[in-house]
């Protein structure tokens, strides 16, 4: 069944582009190509939801269980595909870029929110003729002008009451002497310069639409996209920052209570945008073309073993424990706020939702996690590595290992990077099991490492490319590479717990309650985004390089 327009009614009462790209704003309906002929838009509105760390397996299961709620309904009216994947690696970073731009790592030139990229210089480089290049590219709270506060450093009074007020141009939020510098320029690379391709915002803004989003960071500034003017409302307080109102040192991740709180900013912030004006509800600008946040409580309650007095992570395989069960009435709660306020301001005919997530948790079975500090690990690779070589330095210059191992070396040829590989498949060790005791690991707690060429290749790049790791880890499933017993699972791994996740779109130009088992990966919302908005997906740069396609709505 098909139709150019549904009807968000029964879920609401539950509860510049780049130079050389051209913009049709009259292209398909979703899963139809142009050869059909001009069309008009289906929506006029595409409300964009992640839910971090959410699972396809408890969306299905909190639907099953819950069918009055808002989250059953929203799946009951739309389409639902049941086999969804996130990028490799399955992080914040990538995760998101991909669903605003059709790219994957190797095309967009994101692997992680700290990477390292051989060709930039470090930051505060001011003389950069024989500078030596090779510096991590951190997009994180760290590039922040105080992280400790929530909003990033403005200066706001009244916080965390005052938060709305936060400024819509993150990038105004970012500390420019801690950006790496560009050495053709010798001037700071904002994460919106770091991105290789163009996004959804910029095809937005080039076609005359409004466009906004809500995420964790300022250095979410990488959505603008390489113009830094694609979002013209990017609200992003500080989710790292000192939680007001919590424990001394903590932050808004390390209670359950207080991530919930966080979440509520954002929302609120979209709920303004919904009716009409910009996040802090200061100024009547008209609901944006392209907007939505992230969710993070979902993820907290995963990885924290406990919580406000909860249990955190899972009771048994796909089984959410009773922190996690909370949270997701939470998020449903939350979904059934923004959609019933759509159907308030007459948006609900002319607003397609999309949910999903960038990316999911592993293990979601506590019985296969292994906690491996990796830090001895690495130590040992550079002491090995050193021993060999008496006048080199460490080997390993940057490393980040959630539930992967990402390394970037200071030697990037063939040998060293087989030299990182047979090493690590070496080690064994004892880390600790979900009840911290003691649990044996072999081969570094790797299941599969790609080295040098082999990791260029797996990422779909060249040999020597700035970017790419050298060496590309596949963990074992359950391991988590942590240093203590705080954590209970993580992402950024290949596990189909770290990568399956939901996808669902619902309202204008969608039919209802179907179910779609092909394969699908979250890079295709962001043609999905386009075309709905009846803007051409071929004015993404990533979706022409990867031929990444539309949808199947229909």
């Amino acid at each position: 069944m098909t139709r150019s327009t549904f009807r968000l009614a029964a879920v609401l009462c539950a509860t510049g582009l780049l130079a050389g790209a051209t913009v049709s704003q009259a292209y398909a309906r979703p899963g139809e190509g142009s050869e059909h002929g001009p069309r008009r838009a289906a929506a006029q509105h595409v409300l964009l939801i992640s839910v971090d760390g959410l699972h396809q397996s408890d969306l299905a299961r909190y639907v099953a269980q819950h069918p009055a709620s808002a989250l059953a309904r929203l799946v009951g009216n739309g389409v639902q595909y049941t086999d969804a994947r996130a990028t490799t690696p399955s992080d914040s970073f990538p995760g998101m870029v991909a669903q605003a731009t059709g790219g994957s790592p190797g095309t967009t030139g994101v692997y992680y929110d700290d990477t390292y990229d051989a060709a930039l210089l470090p930051a505060g480089t001011t003389d950069c003729r024989g500078a030596k290049p090779g510096v991590e590219v951190d997009l994180t709270e760290d590039l922040d002008r105080d992280k400790s506060a929530l909003d990033a450093g403005q200066g706001l009074s009244g916080l965390p009451g005052s938060i709305l007020s936060l400024t819509g141009r993150a990038a105004d939020l970012l500390d420019p002497t801690k950006l790496p510098v560009d050495p053709r320029t010798c001037e700071p690379v904002y994460p919106h310069s770091y991105l290789q391709v163009n996004t959804i915002f910029e095809v937005a803004r080039e076609a005359g639409l409004r466009t906004a989003w809500s995420d964790k960071h300022a250095a979410y500034d990488i959505l603008n996209g390489p113009s830094g003017k694609g979002i013209q409302d990017l609200f992003a307080p500080e989710i790292n920052s000192d939680a007001i109102g919590y424990p001394a040192g903590d932050d808004w991740t390390k209670d359950n209570q207080a991530t919930e709180q966080y979440d509520g900013y954002k929302v609120q912030a979209v709920l303004n945008e919904i009716d009409g004006y910009d996040h802090s509800r200061s100024h009547r600008v008209g609901t944006p073309a392209i907007f939505g946040l992230n969710l993070q409580s979902v993820s907290t309650a995963q990885k924290l073993p406990d919580s406000d007095g909860l249990k955190g992570g899972y009771a048994a395989k796909d089984v959410p424990g009773p922190l996690l069960a909370k949270n997701l009435d939470f998020v449903d709660a939350r979904i059934g706020e923004l959609t019933a306020e759509l159907r308030k301001q007459h948006l609900d005919r002319s607003t397609t939702v999309i949910l999903s997530a960038k990316h999911g948790q592993s293990p979601d079975d506590p019985a296969a996690l292994t906690r491996i500090d990796d830090a001895p690990i690495l130590a040992g690779l550079n002491a090995a590595w050193k021993q060999l070589h008496p006048q080199a330095g460490d080997l390993v210059v940057h490393a980040v290992d959630d539930d992967a191992m990402l390394l970037w070396l200071s030697d990037r040829s063939q040998a060293a990077a087989d030299f990182a590989r047979t090493y690590l498949l070496a080690q064994s060790g004892t880390g600790t099991d979900i009840d911290k005791q003691p649990k044996p690991f072999t081969t570094g707690g790797l299941a599969k490492v790609y080295a040098g060429a082999a990791a260029a290749d797996y990422f779909g790049v060249r040999a020597g490319d700035s970017r790419v790791p050298d060496v590309f880890g596949v963990a074992q499933y359950g391991v988590v590479y942590t240093g203590g017993t705080k954590k209970i699972a993580e992402h950024g791994g290949t596990a189909a717990d770290d990568q399956a996740v939901p996808l669902v779109v619902s309202g204008a130009g969608t039919p209802d309650g179907v179910r779609r088992s092909a394969p699908v990966q979250t890079k295709q919302i962001a043609p999905t985004i386009l075309s709905l908005l009846g803007l051409d997906p071929q004015a993404l740069q990533a979706v022409r390089k990867e031929h990444t396609n539309v949808l199947p709505v229909r």
